[in-house]
This record gives C-alpha cells, sequence and structure tokens, in this order.
C-alpha cells in the first residue's frame, strides 16, 4: 500500500487551512508526517532560542558597552567594596602642622587618601588671612556633595552644610574644603551619585610636600636656626622614594662652611651618575665603589626633594627622592 509522506511545508499548509476556520476534516497524518513536523517544531524552537540568544547577547554587549561608558566617566571613583581595606594615610610620628607656620600663597600640595576609588589628581593649597582652604582636582566625577565628618553625620547633615563640586571647562570636578591643619587625619564623607550614598574616607594633607618657601620666617630648621659652628657632623638621613630598593648610608657626614650644610651622600649602588638639587647638578666625587657626592642640606626635619639619575637600566632614568636629615640626630664629629 502506498504512503502518504507530508511534508513540513504541506503540513504548515494545513494547519494554516485549520486556524482559517476551516471545518473539514484532515486526514491524520501519519508517523512519519508527525517525526516531520517534530523535527520542525525543534528546529523551530532551536532558531527561535538561538536568535533569542543572540538577542541576549547582542543586548549584553549593549549593556556592558553603556556600563563600561559609564565606567570611563566615574572609573576612578568607583565606590569601594567595604571588605577593601583602607589604604594608609599619613605617616609614622607626623605632628600637625598649623597654618601659622605658613606664609599666604598657592601652593601646591600632595593628599593622601584612604581609598583607591577617591583619587586626587592634584590640589592646591591656599593659605590667606590666617585661613587655609585646599582645592582639590579630582580625578573622575563619581562624586556629588562631600562632607567634613563621618558617613552617619552626613546623613544627618542640612544640605547647606554638604560642599558641591565646581564643574571646570574640561568637565572636571573641584572640590574645595577647609582644612584645619597639615599632617592630621581628617574624616570626609563622599557621596556617590550611582550608589546614591555616602561612603567614608580619611585624607590627610601631607605639609612635607610643600615648598620650603612656603614656610614662614623662624618655621624652618636649617643650620642658622641651630646656631651649627662650622665644623664637620654626623646625622641620620633617610632616603624616600623610587622602588624603595635603593638607600643612603647612614648617619651621613655633614659639614657646616659658614652657616651652610653640607652633607656627604653614599648610595647603595654605584649606578648614579648625577643628583640635582633645585637646579644645580652634582656629579659624584668617585670613580669607584658605591656613587657618592656633596650636596646642599637646604633644612632639616623636613623633605629635601633631590633627583638622581640612574644608569642601572637599558637607558639612564632620573628618579625623584626625598632625603630627610634628623636634626636630633646630630654629632659633633671627633
Amino acid at each position: 500500500m502506498k504512503r502518504t509522506w507530508f511534508t513540513p511545508a504541506l503540513l504548515c499548509a494545513l494547519l494554516l487551512t485549520g486556524c482559517a476556520g476551516n471545518t473539514a476534516s484532515e486526514p491524520e497524518p501519519t508517523e512519519a508526517a508527525q517525526a516531520d513536523a517534530g523535527s520542525a517544531a525543534d528546529a523551530g524552537s532551536a532558531a527561535d532560542a538561538g536568535s533569542a540568544a543572540d538577542a541576549d547577547s547582542e543586548a549584553d554587549a549593549d549593556s556592558d558597552a553603556d556600563a563600561d561608558a559609564d565606567a570611563d566617566t566615574d572609573s576612578k571613583e568607583e565606590v569601594q567594596p567595604e571588605t577593601v581595606a583602607p589604604d594608609p594615610v599619613g605617616f609614622e610620628g607626623m605632628e600637625p602642622v598649623y597654618v601659622d607656620a605658613l606664609s599666604d600663597g598657592e601652593y601646591e600640595i600632595s593628599v593622601d587618601s584612604s581609598s583607591s576609588m577617591f583619587t586626587i589628581d592634584s590640589c592646591t593649597l591656599v593659605v590667606e588671612g590666617g585661613q587655609m582652604a585646599a582645592q582639590m582636582h579630582m580625578g573622575g566625577t563619581g562624586y556629588l556633595y562631600l562632607y567634613l565628618g563621618t558617613p552617619e553625620e552626613a546623613e544627618q547633615a542640612e544640605e547647606a552644610d554638604c560642599i558641591p563640586f565646581e564643574e571646570q571647562e574640561d568637565g572636571t570636578h573641584v572640590f574645595t574644603v577647609p582644612v584645619e591643619a597639615l599632617n592630621q587625619e581628617i574624616d570626609c564623607a563622599a557621596y556617590s551619585k550611582r550608589k546614591e550614598t555616602w561612603y567614608g574616607r580619611l585624607l590627610v594633607f601631607r605639609a612635607d610636600t610643600l615648598p620650603l618657601d612656603a614656610y614662614g620666617e623662624g618655621n624652618v630648621v636649617t643650620a642658622d636656626s641651630l646656631a651649627l659652628e662650622d665644623g664637620s657632623y654626623t646625622v641620620e638621613v633617610t632616603l624616600e622614594g623610587g622602588s624603595g630598593k635603593a638607600y643612603v648610608e647612614s648617619p651621613a657626614v655633614l659639614t657646616v662652611e659658614d652657616g651652610r650644610a653640607l652633607a656627604t651622600i653614599t648610595w647603595s649602588s654605584p649606578n648614579y651618575d648625577y643628583m640635582v638639587v633645585g637646579e644645580e647638578q652634582y656629579l659624584p666625587e668617585n670613580e669607584d665603589g658605591n656613587s657618592v657626592f656633596t650636596i646642599p642640606v637646604e633644612a632639616f626635619d623636613h623633605p629635601n626633594a633631590v633627583r638622581a639619575d640612574t644608569t642601572a637600566m637599558s637607558t639612564p632614568h632620573e628618579i625623584e627622592y626625598t632625603l630627610f636629615f634628623d636634626s636630633t640626630t646630630l654629632e659633633k664629629a671627633e
């Protein structure tokens, strides 16, 4: 007996005729036709699923693109998970520096932040009329307000007590905050526009990064202010900066001539071919062994900014360091 086979197309036509209201009886499909119909249905479902998956993938890609665009805008000011430990701020033994120690003017200053999500690209300290204020140029645009206090205090504060940002011509944000003292931890709550909540930060405005001319007369410790007589001394010296691998010998020999202090700096490496203090370049005094220089000491108990050129890399590099000479360790050389 000849069997009748129904193709998927014919089956669809028959089904459409039925949906249109045709009440005429139709022969029941054979098992083979049912199998073909099932295969067609499975193929259709798979195609629909594939289309849906593609659509979802495209939607996910679009969402990711949107999220990336948002992240680019606020990349440096995302909310830090509560499980992330805060970054350390300040330094051991720091003592507050108040406005009466400084001269009026505007000075670049570094700011420590306890959160890597609260980045300050640059900061200007304004000293005027017995007051200090810091203009913090932010690394992103993710915060709408600051409040000098804890998040809990910020929640209860009046809006007038919160500090809004000032948008610059280039679209960056600047917060101007009053500063009571440098070298002192300051509670700062930041309001996230994305999360609509306050997050606590700790800030320290670093007095050790101010130029020496920011200090008022009598507020910088020098050989003159210490009344050091001409002669040779030893003094403990600490090096900071670079990768942290280099160091200098301590104590260092200090020579005072006509009220001017000169320190002999011996490096842990023979690869330094010059140093720069201010605008003056100094060459090593030796040809063999670790590099040795004699440089001026501008101030004691304050970081002295220097640059040193190292030849240890494939090409020479100038590296910024600070040298801290502790006046309490001065001793007359025998």
